[in-house]
């Protein structure tokens, strides 16, 4: 297997997110008027479906040189993320994640100016601590093998331009005699 495809790290998601998904929803359709009519249905049957559903669906696994994520039922979205390019981890908690002992774990990346705030929001991944440190100890051996090889290929780059410099002077030598 390669270092490309070596997977580091699967995340696990918490069960819990099923209710949490369930109970947020649900709370929207009731704080909306408009809503009220579709959170009878949401209550129903659909909304465990979906709930279910979309937890069934997330993926995430940390690679040697990327953070895949996979989501969604109809509508899916999978990203992949360089760790090179990771500016920011943070854990968000707001009291409703706190009652279902989950953390959103958010995602930044270079250059990101979007209106969205994050590349990646992931919630409720199990262990989510330990999780953020193997992703910030991968993308620091990735940056250190990545400053090692750019001195690498300096002194490389001087020997050669050296070797090149004497061959040179050899040869205008030969040209003279």
């Amino acid at each position: 297997m390669s270092t490309e495809s070596k997977i580091i790290q699967v995340a696990e998601f918490n069960p819990k997110i099923k209710t949490y998904i369930f109970i947020t929803v649900a709370v929207f359709f009731l704080v909306t008027l408009v809503g009220i009519p579709l959170l009878i249905i949401w209550l129903l049957g659909v909304g465990k479906y979906v709930s279910s559903n979309y937890y069934k669906n997330l993926k995430c696994k940390l690679t040697y040189h990327h953070l895949e994520f996979k989501k969604g039922m109809m509508f899916k979205v999978e990203k992949t993320i360089p760790l090179e390019n990771i500016q920011d981890l943070t854990f968000i908690e707001n009291p409703i994640l706190n009652l279902f002992d989950l953390r959103i774990l958010k995602i930044e990346t270079a250059g990101n100016s979007g209106a969205q705030g994050a590349d990646m929001k992931l919630i409720g991944i199990m262990n989510s601590a330990e999780f953020k440190s193997k992703v910030l100890q991968q993308r620091e051996v990735l940056t250190t093998e990545n400053r090692t090889a750019s001195v690498a290929a300096e002194t490389n780059n001087e020997l050669t331009i050296s070797l090149l410099t004497e061959i040179r002077d050899l040869l205008v030598d030969i040209k003279g005699k």
